[in-house]
C-alpha cells in the first residue's frame, strides 16, 4: 500500500484531522518459512500447515509465554524498528497447476516499502488523535481467523480479507471495504493479491491470552475501530489495532490457459482451503520494554519516530532464521506441506 495514497485517502475522509495520519506502518521481512505454530500447536513439529513468519529470530515450535522473553532471546529483528522482536506470521498461498501440483505464490514488499516480502505491520492509535491506547503487555498473544473455516463467517467479515490489485496503485481505502472479499478473487489480478488481517481493539485488561487465544480481546461493541466505536464493558481496555498487509505475486499466474478449465480459480492457501476463507493471522507481543508504548503515546507516524530505534531495510533482511521443519517449499510439489 503507498503512504502517499494512503494519506490522501485519509484526508479526503476527514481533511480537519491531520492525527489521521498518526499511524505505525512499517516493513517486516521473511525471517523463515516453516511449519510450526507456537500458539495453535505449541510445541508440535510440525504443525498442520505451512506459515510465513517475521520478527524476533526467538520464535521457535514452544515460547512458553511464562519463560520465553522475546527482546532478550533474540538476537535480531526483521522488523524495521529494532526494538520490535515481536512474531508475526500468516498462512502461505500457493498456485495449484491443472495436473494437481503446487507452487507457492511468491510474494513482494507493498509499494514505498523495501523488503524481501514479509509482512506490512500497522499499530493504529484512535483517528480521533486524543484517545491513549494501552500497548500490549510481555506474554500477550492473540489470533485472528480459523484456520479451519471453509465457507464465509460473519465473525470475521471484513477482518480478513482479500483484494485483487489493479495493475498500478492500491485500489480505494486502507483496510477490508469496498470490493475486497473474505473468498480468494475469481479472476486474474493485474497487480496481484493483497491480503488484509484487522486484529481486535479492546482488551479484558486481565488476560495476556485465552483457550482460543481470541476471548480476551474484542472488536468495538457498535461502530468500528475507525468511527471510534466504544469498547464493550467486558473488554473495556483500548489497544491499538494491529493490522497485516500482505502482498502475493500471482501475476506470474495470470494466464486463464493455467487455470482450471472448470472456470474456478486455482489459488490455494496452505491450509488446504481453496475458497480463502481460512487466513488468519497469529500475535505474539515482544516490543523492547515501554517503547510500543512511547511510541504510541508520541503518535508516531509510518516508519520514522523519534522514539525508536530504527534499522535500515538491509539490516532487517539479514535477520532470518532456518525452519526446523526440513521441507522443499521452492518447486512444483505433489501435495501441500502436511496435506499428503
Amino acid at each position: 500500500m503507498q503512504w502517499k495514497g494512503l494519506a490522501l485517502a485519509l484526508l479526503a475522509a476527514e481533511p480537519s484531522s491531520a492525527q489521521l495520519f498518526s499511524m505505525m506502518r512499517f516493513g517486516c521481512s521473511q525471517l523463515t518459512t516453516d511449519r510450526i505454530d507456537p500458539l495453535v500447536n505449541p510445541g508440535s513439529v510440525p504443525s498442520p500447515h505451512l506459515h510465513q513468519i517475521v520478527g524476533g529470530n526467538s520464535f521457535n515450535a514452544s515460547m512458553d509465554p511464562a519463560t520465553h522473553d522475546l527482546p532478550s532471546e533474540s538476537t535480531c529483528t526483521s522488523c524495521t524498528f529494532s526494538e520490535d522482536f515481536s512474531n508475526y506470521w500468516t498462512a502461505v498461498l500457493f498456485f495449484r497447476a491443472q495436473n494437481n501440483t503446487y507452487k507457492r505464490v511468491p510474494q513482494f514488499a507493498s509499494a514505498g516499502i523495501k523488503a524481501n516480502g514479509g509482512i506490512l505491520v500497522y499499530y493504529i492509535p484512535p483517528y480521533d488523535g486524543r484517545t491513549r491506547v494501552t500497548a500490549f503487555k510481555p506474554g500477550f498473544r492473540m489470533l485472528v481467523g480459523d484456520a479451519e473455516l471453509r465457507s464465509p463467517s460473519t465473525n470475521y467479515a471484513k477482518k480478513v480479507c482479500h483484494r485483487c490489485m489493479p495493475l498500478t496503485g492500491e485500489g480505494t481505502g486502507v483496510e477490508c471495504q469496498g470490493s475486497d472479499t473474505v473468498a480468494l478473487p475469481k479472476a486474474p489480478c493485474p497487480g496481484g493479491i493483497r491480503s488484509v488481517i484487522t486484529f481486535p481493539t479492546c482488551w479484558d485488561g486481565k488476560n495476556l491470552d485465552s483457550p482460543d487465544h481470541k476471548s480476551h480481546v474484542a472488536y468495538p461493541a457498535s461502530g468500528t475501530f475507525d468511527s471510534g466505536g466504544p469498547c464493550p464493558s467486558t473488554h473495556p481496555v483500548k489497544i491499538p489495532q494491529v493490522m497485516y498487509e500482505v502482498m502475493w505475486d500471482t501475476r506470474p499466474f495470470n494466464d486463464k490457459s493455467l487455470w482450471p478449465t472448470d472456470g474456478s480459480q486455482p489459488f490455494v492457501w496452505s491450509t488446504g482451503d481453496e475458497g480463502g476463507f481460512s487466513q488468519h493471522g497469529d500475535y505474539v507481543f515482544g516490543w523492547k520494554d515501554d517503547s510500543l508504548q512511547r511510541a504510541l503515546d508520541k503518535r508516531c507516524t509510518g516508519d520514522v519516530c523519534s522514539e525508536l530505534k530504527i534499522q535500515t531495510p538491509e539490516e532487517a533482511m539479514k535477520c532470518t532464521k532456518d525452519p526446523v521443519v526440513k521441507e522443499d517449499y521452492g518447486g512444483w510439489l505433489t501435495s501441500l506441506p502436511g496435506m499428503a
